[in-house]
């Protein structure tokens, strides 16, 4: 079993008492960001290649993957923060 160790700033963040959807949360967006960079520069590669090279076509296409696949967590624990919330005020 591969156990991912956490970051300092990560562990900082558990120990002041903030949400795991929130770290969550956060730790997608920071990966969204870098997602979308490595996206656009490979789009712009390909593009200067007038799009004849297919392995530049393959790196544009997984970073296109990554981050549709990201934004989705993404929203996903967006939407879970907000349920979690509205279950909390309905408890009282």
């Amino acid at each position: 079993m591969n156990i991912v160790e956490l970051h300092p700033f990560v562990q900082n963040q558990i120990k002041y008492g903030i949400s795991g959807t929130d770290i969550l949360h956060g730790q997608l967006k920071l990966l969204m960001l870098e997602a979308e960079k490595e996206f656009e520069e490979a789009q712009r590669i390909e593009e200067e290649n007038d799009y004849s090279d297919a392995m530049e076509s393959m790196e544009r296409k997984y970073w296109e993957g990554q981050l549709d696949a990201l934004t989705y967590v993404y929203q996903f624990t967006y939407a879970l923060a907000f349920a979690i919330d509205e279950r909390a005020k309905a408890r009282g």
